[in-house]
């Protein structure tokens, strides 16, 4: 702006601008709505903002454009009283509360006319409990007569009867660590009792299923160049450390390559994994040329990064294996294919080509990189590449080999028994308490923390336990009880058939997203977050129809749209706060109805006992 001034743009232009960019920051970088005609035709302007004409005319531009080529217009209303309809709103609001018994703490008219107080923010009001060191806001307030007097230090007594802390995070409202100890024991206790079950299959899919070993016995005696060779790759498997970065669709099918791996006996702590993602990570790792808008991809360029210069600094790598994975196996019935993402899938194929632009990376640090073309549906294509990948690493037979495969989709299944029975369990658990529970509707690579932006933690410190589209529970009787009628019917073949709502089914997590937003909305205890990356091709063509699934049925529905390696913050914050109001109503309905039961019940049970009684006299008479 100060560039633009000193080079002649007027004030008038200047703030012409601001006003004209307004609408597009707020609709669709904070609200992440640029389809406002789903909302309706009829639209208020409120806030003190709409005192500028120049705002009010480049929204009711922006509103209208909207709406070209639906056959409507929409109707826009400028608040009588704008600048004060927030404070309308909260009055309303407080009504409401307190005619649901909660009583004010409003400490009066008279005490709110002696109110003064006192900011700072400086850095003694800076928060040292983590490596951020954000600066705060201290507030104090007081209702004595007398103003408040300044206090000789930070922690000292103030004549304020009350101090608000404005700060980016639950640690930074504590004035000491007595205090962020107590905030951070509550925020633990809430946890631990609060099933995240999007944390808990990140956490599984990286541990050992402990196969067991299938490779064939050392050759008793090596005769041949061929035989020598293979004994000596096969010595080598005790001490091969083998590097797997931590992306994409390893977060659903690490048990199965680390159970291939284990069994032919390679060392559970010989396989590496990549370092969970970080900002750090990706700063450090992405640069080397790769220009992709999908964020996940351009993390996997950090990730192998990582490895090579990470872990293999550490301690060497003798390979690392990123494969490339074509066809996944879906629990989806009546698909018409199973594939995953290309850009997911062709990512290993970019990361050589980065790594071998000016120089092998690889060769250069004596590493080995394979990232073989794979079909996980197929088993038998599935052996033969893998067999082809590993064989001149480790010196396979094929018999040893197939061996190794089943080992690998046991290890798979018994990942999948252990985190979707966990699943039923939470769900269970919140049938049986009344509660609600969200299901976070993303890919497998949305269980990485770095990914994912921390949401899903962040609601589970609200309370809510959250669910996986991708470790949903598919125990029959429960799939029964939401589809049963529907099968039976004839309306879709299976419980776990889609064909009804989405015919283009051809990507494997999009099915999934489309089948997890059906389980959402049959179920009366689950909401659905819906996660999604910027400019992500394969949740594009779903977004409605995920959405008009969830929302036909009542079940309320949220999205995050456009996540990229920027987290916003104060976005993210404000939305998680209109989730939970929003589903403080929707339990709020959930107790009324329940309470309702409960009274229904006594009536009729009391009616029968009368009927009773009265059929009794009739008949002793």
């Amino acid at each position: 702006m100060i560039v633009a001034l000193a080079g002649g743009v007027g004030g008038g232009r200047m703030a012409a601008g601001l006003a004209a960019v307004l609408p597009q920051n707020v609709f669709l970088y904070v609200a992440k709505a640029p389809n406002l005609a789903r909302f309706g035709t009829r639209f208020v302007l409120q806030g003190g903002t709409q005192r500028n004409l120049a705002a009010v005319k480049a929204q009711v531009d922006f509103i209208r454009s909207n709406f070209h080529g639906h056959g409507a217009q929409p109707e826009i209303v400028l608040h009588e009283h704008c600048g004060e309809a927030g404070a309308i709103g909260a009055a309303l609001e407080a009504i409401r509360l307190w005619q649901h018994g909660r009583r004010t703490s409003f400490i009066g008219l008279e005490a709110a006319e002696r109110v003064s107080y006192q900011t700072r923010c400086d850095e003694d009001t800076r928060c040292h409990f983590c490596q951020n060191e954000c600066l705060r806001t201290f507030i104090d307030v007081s209702t004595a007569s007398e103003p408040l007097a300044p206090p000789a230090t930070l922690t000292g007594q103030f004549i304020a009867e009350r101090r608000f802390v404005v700060a980016a995070c639950e640690k930074g409202s504590a004035e000491d660590v007595a205090k962020m100890r107590d905030i951070k024991a509550a925020e633990d206790a809430v946890k631990a009792a609060t099933p995240n079950l999007v944390a808990f299959a990140a956490r599984e899919v990286w541990k050992s299923r402990r196969p067991p070993l299938v490779a064939d016995p050392l050759p008793s005696a090596a005769w041949t160049p061929a035989t020598r060779a293979r004994r000596r790759l096969m010595e080598a498997r005790k001490t091969l450390r083998v590097g797997i970065p931590r992306v994409f669709n390893m977060y659903a099918y690490a048990p199965l390559f680390a159970g291939y791996l284990e069994s032919l006996g390679i060392a559970r702590a010989n396989i590496v994994y990549s370092d969970v993602t970080t900002n750090e990570m990706y700063r450090a790792g992405a640069s080397r040329g790769a220009i992709d808008p999908c964020f996940p991809s351009k993390v996997a360029l950090a990730h192998v990064h990582n490895l090579l210069y990470v872990k293999h600094k550490r301690s060497p790598l003798g390979v690392i294996f990123f494969p490339m994975l074509d066809m996944i196996p879906s629990p989806i019935v009546g698909t018409v294919g199973n594939n995953a993402c290309p850009t997911v899938s062709l990512t290993p194929q970019t990361v050589q080509a980065a790594f071998t632009k000016e120089g092998n990376l690889f060769e250069e640090q004596g590493v080995g990189y394979l990232y073989p073309l794979l079909n996980l549906e197929e088993r038998p294509l599935f052996a033969r590449q893998m067999f082809d990948a590993w064989a001149p690493v480790l010196g396979l037979s094929w018999d040893e080999h197939l061996r190794a495969v089943d080992a690998a989709f046991a290890a798979l299944a018994e990942y999948d028994r252990v985190v979707r029975g966990a699943a039923r369990e939470a769900l269970d658990t919140i049938e049986r308490e009344g509660k609600l529970g969200i299901v976070l509707l993303g890919r497998a690579y949305h269980h990485d923390p770095g990914l994912n932006h921390g949401i899903p933690e962040e609601l589970q410190k609200l309370g809510y336990p959250v669910f996986s589209q991708s470790t949903l529970p598919l125990d029959e009787d429960l799939l029964d009880r939401l589809f049963g009628d529907e099968v039976r019917s004839g309306d879709i073949r299976h419980p776990l058939d889609i064909s009804d709502v989405w015919k283009n089914s051809l990507a494997a997590s999009s099915n999934l997203k489309v089948w997890a937003a059906k389980f959402t909305a049959r179920h009366p205890n689950l909401v659905a977050v819906e996660l999604s990356n910027f400019k992500c091709g394969h949740d594009a063509p779903i977004f409605s129809t995920v959405e008009e699934i969830v929302e036909t049925s009542g079940t309320p529905y949220f999205a995050f749209k456009d996540i990229d390696e920027n987290k916003p913050t104060g976005s993210i914050k404000l939305r998680l706060e209109t989730i939970n109001y929003s589903l403080g109503r929707v339990r709020e309905g959930m107790d009324a109805r329940a309470r309702r039961a409960v009274r229904i019940e006594r009536w009729l049970a009391g009616y029968e006992a009368r009927l009773r009684r009265e059929l009794g006299q009739a008949a002793s008479r």
